[in-house]
């Protein structure tokens, strides 16, 4: 009777630690999972804040183009349209359809400036532009850091055991951030 106490008590004993065992494997899976999507929300922080940082910059660029060029009109509804959607934005793929709106409403302005190069002469736009230029690459890297943070969180919660973490626990794959088509399209040149 003894004998078999001890057996059983041994048996329970290595049933516990494996349930232990099991439980500390499960919340360290549970909270690399928690840490990866806190790592995408910090990446995405860092484009919201370049991305706030260019909206900024735009009124001036657009008052000092609009000296220039006044019946442009259209191209300054739709950047003051691009901006609103940006900033009425709640979720990150809101944002970054208001950020890919920003961008092509942009790169029209920019179009518009080949014609006018007497602007390109003025000191204040000039500095304008220097500054945007330096948003913008300061964006497309953190761009690129959040489109890591979000594949390699993509990439985790795709493979198995991970998988089912995240299906148990409502993990959803991240969005990435991509260009618009329209930006995509290789630019026309005339002469």
């Amino acid at each position: 009777m003894k004998r078999g106490l001890s057996i059983f008590l041994a048996v329970l004993a290595a049933i516990a630690i494996l349930f232990l065992i099991l439980v500390g494997w499960g919340i360290s899976r549970y909270n690399k999972l928690v840490t990866m999507r806190e790592n995408i929300d910090g990446a995405w922080a860092q484009v919201d804040n370049q991305l706030k940082r260019r909206n900024d910059l735009i009124p001036n660029l657009v008052n000092t183009v609009k000296g220039y060029a006044a019946h442009e009109k259209e191209i300054f509804i739709k950047i003051a349209e691009a901006r609103a959607k940006l900033a009425g934005a709640t979720t990150i793929p809101e944002k970054i359809q208001g950020a890919q709106a920003v961008e092509t409403a942009l790169g029209r302005l920019l179009v518009i400036l080949e014609r006018y190069p007497e602007l390109k002469a003025n000191e204040s736009f000039n500095r304008l532009m220097d500054e945007l230029a330096g948003t913008e690459n300061r964006l497309a890297v953190e761009r690129m850091r959040y489109n890591e943070r979000v594949k390699e969180y993509n990439t985790a919660i795709a493979k198995f055991p991970d998988r089912v973490f995240a299906g148990l626990f409502g993990f959803e794959k991240g969005t990435y951030y991509q260009m618009p088509e329209e930006e995509k399209q290789v630019p026309k040149v005339e002469f």
